[in-house]
């Protein structure tokens, strides 16, 4: 498994590869303070010569590289960072995979069951250059659209399109192929000062907390926040540039990108337009929190509503804390508003938190509310709410390769104008494997 994975940022890197491995289970890591270009310090599961020549610095500035999150977002320098790493020349190399086999069921008059398979495949390429200039390319691949163009059963899950004519309802929407394929370069203006180049097709422009698939807190949890769209649902935009400053702990950015969601043709390309922009600000006090503020115009970001734009705005701080060898705790507390040009403003907020007592433990929660139009017709807003708790047992079968056993139980709540629609005690439950190489 440990030569397939490489063999993937063989493939794509230096050409393509994924830095959300910052973001992974599997190597605990302690957070260092500013390190310098090109410091090393040694990783679990590495072997020397490798630990000397292994960059601890992130792929944006000289800062922890446990900071990375999804695209070019920041997460707690405290959290851990996993994947297999192997050095080819100057190239270092990272790959990481992780699968869920999932049983969903929901309840009442709009849920369903399906087994589907979800997860992702990343790898990415670095290479440290002359003067604190990095190079980085990155992949990340998913088997989502084998699921099906409707996705799986999600309730209240709103957002995208099956068939182009429809929205997609009560159902959470695959995710395409191809996730992200990237390239950054970051120059060094001092020893705490960087500027960075950021451009992916498709890629993540500066909006929103690190995405739910990836931050410390959720990544572990099967199903997608019912505030995907509230957030972060911006992570596969395809086309985009961001361009940003690096400060110490803090970071500024700007990105130009492709408001369209990705359409029903989960394994095609669409057409980048560049017709978007947003901006964040980040902040990492010190190694247990992140905190970011974004905002974004979005451009017809619906396929079905080709005419409505949107203003959004997001807050988010995200928090992780090691209690000790193996144990940990992560937790994100988001907002979202979504301004649309006709005048409509949906509230959604989201508070998720996973505990790992031992290595091969994981307890989850999940609590969110919103405000939607889009769950009867007519377009009336109403408030949605949704807890979700679960926990996952993982069994190592190799250094490198662990197998796990999980489940989730979710509360639905719902005003009494949709009781009718869903019944009195809407709910859902998922039962799921899952193979991580990391």
């Amino acid at each position: 498994m440990r030569r397939v994975l490489i063999a993937l940022a063989l493939v794509t890197g230096p050409a393509f590869a994924q830095n959300d491995m910052a973001n992974m289970p599997g190597m605990n890591m302690p957070a260092q303070p500013q390190p310098q270009k090109p410091a090393a310090q040694p990783m679990a599961g590495m072997a020397m010569p490798e630990m000397a020549a292994m960059p601890q610095t992130g792929n944006l500035g000289s800062y922890p590289m446990t900071r990375d999150g999804s695209g070019t977002s920041w997460q707690p320098d405290a959290a851990s960072h996993g994947g297999i790493h192997e050095m080819a020349g100057q190239w270092m190399l990272m790959g990481h995979m992780m699968l869920d086999g999932i049983y969903d069921t929901q309840s009442g008059p709009r849920g369903a069951g399906k087994t589907f398979l979800a997860g992702m495949l990343m790898g990415m390429a670095r290479r440290d250059l002359a003067g604190g200039d990095t190079l980085v390319f990155r992949a990340m691949l998913s088997p989502d659209p084998f699921m099906g163009k409707s996705g799986y059963p999600l309730l209240l899950a709103t957002g995208e399109t099956a068939n182009g004519a429809t929205p997609l309802i009560d159902r959470q929407h695959p995710h395409d192929l191809f996730m992200e394929l990237s390239g950054s370069y970051a120059h060094d203006l001092s020893d705490a000062a960087s500027v960075f180049l950021y451009a992916g097709y498709p890629g993540e422009p500066a909006l929103g907390p690190t995405a739910f698939m990836h931050r410390a807190s959720g990544m572990d949890i099967p199903d997608a926040p019912i505030t995907h769209h509230w957030l972060d649902s911006t992570h596969i935009t395809f086309g985009v540039i961001t361009a940003g400053l690096v400060e110490g702990n803090w970071k500024l950015e700007l990105s130009q990108f492709t408001g369209r969601e990705p359409d029903q043709a989960r394994f095609g390309f669409d057409t980048p337009k560049f017709d978007s922009t947003s901006a964040r600000v980040t902040w990492n006090p010190d190694e247990n929190w992140s905190l970011q503020a974004s905002w974004g115009w979005i451009k017809s970001p619906e396929q079905l509503a080709p005419l409505l734009n949107e203003n959004r705005f997001t807050a988010s701080a995200e928090y992780v804390r090691p209690l000790g060898e193996d144990s940990s705790i992560a937790a994100t507390l988001a907002w979202g508003l979504k301004k649309e040009s006709d005048g409509t403003g949906l509230n959604g907020v989201l508070f998720e938190t996973e505990y790992k007592p031992a290595g091969l433990w994981t307890l989850f929660a999940r609590a969110e509310w919103e405000q939607n139009n889009e769950l009867i017709p007519g377009g009336a807003v109403e408030p949605v709410a949704a807890l979700s708790v679960g926990a996952i047992r993982d069994f190592r079968l190799a250094p490198h390769l662990k197998f796990g056993l999980g489940g989730l139980y979710a509360f639905d709540f719902v005003s009494s104008a949709l009781k009718p629609a869903y019944g009195h005690d809407p709910h859902g439950v998922m039962v799921f494997t899952r193979l991580v190489a990391d």
